[in-house]
């Protein structure tokens, strides 16, 4: 053990040059560590684990919108009514999850860390299209788990400063990677999302617009999806909405969410369908 360390007291893993991937370095070091590692060989049967459900994203013009809703379900049980599933990234990226929740958020705790530690060792960020795909080989990780039915499933966004808009990209259960375009949703209730993101996305939505659309969106996942949690008013409890743009992430805080979402449930109480797109 004593030939393993170096001055400092630190094991000799610490001490050696090694590439900027911080994922790479716990494959090589403490696999053990990593999210696609911890439940090998269980057998914790899956309805047992909680499971995250829908995430939407919108792009605009300065930027992006995400916002996911708040259920976690095991089975048919409700196992937490106010789970976060929508998180920074880095300054200029947000990701939200889907699929059986514990491992989503060591998911994503290690790619924070992921894209924190290329900073530090280059000098400089990843690019939103590097983030991607470093995203794309953490989920390819966990396939062995994927396979035995413990999938978990990013969606990840971002505004990108070279082109200056925002950008969206999903992933399958083995990594792949794929940039979607205006619009997108993962999770149980995506289906129902994507349908009503579909009749209300512009181009030109303004920021407000967009947050809107994903409030609505996330509404009409929760009315035919139940998996899905709409806005709990009762017990104060709303989605996570995030927005990047050229000033970097930002959640919107409950005083500006609040009346938005106030304003979506009662017009659903004069129209249960929701808002329809103009015909031209």
């Amino acid at each position: 053990m004593a030939d393993d360390l170096l001055a400092g007291g630190l094991p000799r893993a610490f001490r050696t040059p090694g590439n900027s991937s911080f994922s790479e370095f716990l494959t090589a070091h403490a696999p053990e560590m990593l999210p696609g590692r911890r439940l090998a060989g269980s057998d914790q049967r899956v309805i047992d684990l909680p499971h995250g459900t829908t995430i939407v994203a919108t792009a605009f013009p300065d930027g992006v919108v995400m916002a996911g809703d708040r259920r976690a379900t095991a089975g048919s049980y409700i196992a937490q009514r106010d789970i976060e599933k929508v998180f920074p990234a880095d300054e200029y990226s947000c990701v939200g999850i889907a699929g059986t929740a514990g491992l989503a958020v060591e998911l994503v705790r290690l790619f924070q860390v992921e894209l924190e530690h290329y900073e530090k060792l280059e000098g400089i960020p990843l690019s939103l299209d590097g983030k991607a795909n470093r995203l794309s080989t953490m989920v390819r990780g966990n396939l062995p788990l994927a396979m035995q039915g413990l999938a978990a499933v990013p969606l990840f966004a971002g505004y990108d400063p070279e082109s200056h808009v925002g950008r969206i990209f999903s992933y399958d259960v083995i990594g792949g990677r794929y940039e979607e375009h205006e619009y997108h949703s993962v999770g149980s209730g995506s289906l129902f999302a994507r349908g009503s993101l579909k009749k209300l996305y512009r181009p030109d939505l303004s920021e407000l617009d967009a947050v809107t659309a994903c409030v609505q969106a996330l509404y009409d996942a929760a009315d035919d999806d139940s998996a899905t949690g709409g806005p709990d008013l009762a017990r104060r409890i709303f989605p996570v909405v995030a927005v990047v743009t050229a000033a970097g992430f930002r959640r919107l805080a409950e005083d500006e969410l609040i009346p938005l979402v106030e304003t979506v449930v009662a017009g659903r109480m004069a129209d249960p369908g929701g808002p329809r797109a103009p015909l031209h």
